[in-house]
């Protein structure tokens, strides 16, 4: 079962305790072994896909969609093209995060359109400014139009922060997780795109995977950090 529920409005947080939240981010680990026998539970799995759905993204465009893959034969095809997503891909559940690529975030593309008329639903005025500002973040700010690379790039930062946010949601679960990038991006895009047909590759790539389920071992040594001063500049 969930240890949280989700409000839709007004959601409190007051009730949360910051020392569970340090003591899940201190268990979660990059887990080598996964316990193939034991599977997730619909209510925890789902609490993870709502972390996910609840990540902060640049501009709130969301530029990115999870393909969760559970057929045992796609994993097997999966196995060939990747040196270091073999353990994950015996976890109960396996994801693949797909950025957008840059014709789907143009300011007047159908998904950038729907963003602003559906989800956000923003009045005209307010969506001309965005507009405005839009195409000079793209083109001068951080140029992420500059290419079809530094598009996907941006994108797949977004993916990250989805990432992240999942990793310490399965933690405060008490489920164990690994992001994965030891895979070869584009035959693997090219298997679940192309010859599968799982996502359409013009309009996706692959930032990065993630295996999530309950560890086979314990870690081998303890978590290890750089310290506080090591990574904080004050000035």
């Amino acid at each position: 079962m969930s240890k949280y529920t989700i409000e839709t409005q007004h959601t409190s947080v007051s009730n949360l305790e910051r020392q569970d939240l340090l003591n899940a981010m201190m268990y979660r680990h990059a887990c080598k072994k996964f316990d193939s026998t034991k599977i997730i539970g619909e209510d925890d799995w789902n609490a993870i896909l709502d972390a996910a759905r609840l990540a902060p993204t640049s501009l709130g465009f969301e530029p990115f969609k999870l393909l969760v893959i559970q057929n045992k034969e796609i994993r097997e095809q999966m196995k060939p093209l990747g040196w270091r997503i073999q353990a994950g891909l015996e976890a109960s559940h396996f994801v693949v995060i797909l950025a957008r690529r840059k014709q789907e975030l143009e300011i007047d593309s159908d998904y950038i359109t729907h963003i602003q008329n559906e989800v956000k639903e923003l009045p005209e005025d307010v969506q001309n400014l965005y507009k405005d500002f839009y195409a000079r973040f793209t083109t001068e700010d951080y140029k992420t139009f500059e290419s079809e690379r530094a598009a996907f790039d941006w994108a797949s930062k977004q993916a990250y922060i989805v990432l992240a946010n999942m990793l310490i949601m399965a933690a405060y679960e008490g489920i164990d997780s690994v992001p994965l990038e030891g895979f070869h991006q584009d035959n693997m895009t090219h298997l679940l795109g192309d010859e599968l047909g799982l996502f359409d590759t013009k309009q996706f790539g692959i930032a990065v995977m993630a295996a999530f389920g309950y560890r086979g071992e314990e870690p081998r040594r303890p978590k290890t950090r750089r310290t506080m001063d090591e990574i904080v500049m004050v000035k």
